[in-house]
Formats: structure tokens, C-alpha cells, sequence
């Protein structure tokens, strides 16, 4: 799946496309709101009318990687290649960390 790539090749490759500080603020707080969204959305299917809340948290994850870009003036990576939806992750951790 990682084309021969390792990780940190994946998120050096990735880190090349999120520069700009508004585009990282909005990657920073956007990547987890989609993360936290998806479990959220299995316990959806057991609480009637729970699903608005990961809806949101999914949409507003998204809206600010979007947002980010287009101050960024690059398109999202995945768009080159889908493998990058898991690397977003993987430099929020790094980034998080300090190693990015």
C-alpha cells in the first residue's frame, strides 16, 4: 500500500503541501474532527439522532482542510494520490510530536 515508501517519506511528501501557518492551523484541528467523527458515527446507529453530531464534527473537519488549501493555494494531496487520506494523520501525530 505504501508504494515502497516509508512513513516518513509519505509525510515528508505530505508536509511539502501544508507551509502556510493558517493551512497547518486548519490541518490541526481538522484532521481530528474527521478522526474523532467516525466512531462517533458507529455509536450513531445506537442513539436515535445522534448522527448531526459526527455529521458536523465531519463536515467542519473537512470544510477546514478545504479552507487550508485554498489559502495554501495547493490542492489537497489526496487528490494526486488517495493514499494521502491516511498520511494526514500520521503528520498530525508528527506534528503534535514536534517532528514536523
Amino acid at each position: 500500500m505504501l508504494g515502497g515508501r516509508s512513513w516518513d517519506d509519505w509525510v515528508r511528501r505530505y508536509e511539502v503541501s501544508h507551509r502556510h501557518p493558517v493551512n497547518r492551523l486548519c490541518h490541526t484541528f481538522g484532521i481530528p474532527l474527521i478522526v474523532l467523527s467516525l466512531p462517533l458515527f458507529a455509536a450513531a446507529w445506537l442513539v436515535h439522532g445522534f448522527w448531526i453530531v459526527p455529521a458536523v464534527l465531519f463536515i467542519a473537519g473537512w470544510a477546514l482542510q478545504f479552507i487550508g488549501h485554498v489559502v495554501e493555494g495547493k490542492p489537497p494531496e489526496f487528490f494526486h494520490d488517495w493514499r494521502f487520506l491516511f498520511v494526514g494523520l500520521r503528520w498530525w501525530v508528527a506534528k503534535v510530536r514536534g517532528r514536523v
